[in-house]
């Protein structure tokens, strides 16, 4: 089968689209013959985490095709069934934290950008009806993200204001989806004022330039909840936006991962700071239960061939993208 396959180098250099040798299920497994996947900026740091004395790697955790094998003991699905994957394994159940053995496909397990997979059968679930192969295949790993953040650690609630910094990544069009279906008043802050247009387009109170000053852009409005991932290039401005006793959750830093804090300032805040990372099984099929409900699709911002992958990664790294980057495998 044709896999991107990672070896011998760090970074892009490492990445060859070559052939590799099927794999099979065995007991409680299954195969999927996929039909798409999905770009992440957790695959862009998968390049340097993986070295080149490991073995050879098929990265990418987002996917979604059709059954075409099962090992032993499978009961929950059969050949021939269109599924998406949940891309975290070991998780099961909902819990403050992901339990030992938690693991994300793609990094240590082969991942999605190949022409099959073998999961395990609890990750392999049925497609939502309503999503195109393109939207089910780049969906996983940001709106899990993404429904972990808002309703499990912020607990969002209807008519709460909600900042989101830094729009225009999957993980943060999922967020301004799920917060505006869940009844809360969304505002938003970029560079780009495309990228500030297109999430009015999909609901937004308000969005900002990144680069002038917020309190007088907000007018002085101050927020129920920001969901930080820029990290330290906006969290201070961040925090000034929240109001006395609010909540700021941090799920990612790609602007870097140290920050320094005036601590009196947030404890006399009286400030809530949460983390956030992906989600358990428990919470995956809630999502798939709420975007069905509120028929919430993602937001698709390019698909590539497979063999094109060095121009998704380069969309992807430049942060031209909103929403999500996508392959078609078959």
């Amino acid at each position: 089968m044709k896999a991107l396959i990672h070896q011998k180098q760090k970074g892009l250099e490492g990445l060859h689209l070559s052939e590799m040798e099927e794999l099979t299920p065995q007991a409680g497994e299954v195969r999927i013959k996929l039909k798409t996947a999905g770009l992440n900026h957790r695959d862009l740091f998968v390049l340097q985490r993986h070295q080149p004395e490991d073995p050879p790697l098929v990265i990418g955790s987002d996917g979604a095709g059709i059954v075409d094998a099962v090992g032993e003991n499978v009961t929950s699905v059969q050949v021939g069934d269109e599924v998406i994957i949940n891309p975290g394994t070991g998780w099961r159940n909902t819990s403050d934290a992901p339990p030992k053995g938690f693991e994300i496909l793609g990094l240590p397990f082969h991942g999605t950008f190949a022409e099959k997979i073998v999961i395990p059968e609890e990750n392999a679930l049925p497609k939502p009806s309503h999503l195109s192969w393109e939207e089910a295949g780049v969906l996983s790993l940001a709106a899990l993200t993404a429904y972990r953040v808002l309703f499990t650690r912020a607990k969002v609630k209807e008519n709460q204001k909600v900042l989101i910094p830094g729009i225009g990544s999957g993980v943060a069009t999922f967020l301004l989806q799920f917060a505006k279906a869940a009844g809360a008043e969304v505002y938003v802050t970029s560079r780009s004022k495309e990228k500030g247009d297109a999430a009015l387009k999909l609901g937004a109170v308000k969005a900002i330039d990144s680069n002038e000053n917020w309190n007088d852009q907000l007018e002085n409005q101050k927020m129920d909840l920001v969901i930080e991932s820029v990290g330290a290039a906006t969290f201070n401005q961040s925090l000034d936006q929240l109001r006395t006793g609010g909540t700021i959750v941090a799920f990612g830093a790609s602007a870097g991962d140290e920050v320094k804090l005036d601590l009196r300032k947030f404890f006399y805040g009286q400030f809530n700071f949460l983390g956030s990372t992906m989600g358990s099984g428990e919470e995956y099929r809630e999502m798939l239960q709420f975007i069905e409900e509120h028929n919430i699709k993602p937001i698709v911002d390019k698909v590539y061939e497979l063999s094109q992958y060095k121009d998704a990664f380069d969309r992807m790294e430049n942060a031209s993208q909103f929403g999500k980057i996508g392959f078609k495998i078959v």
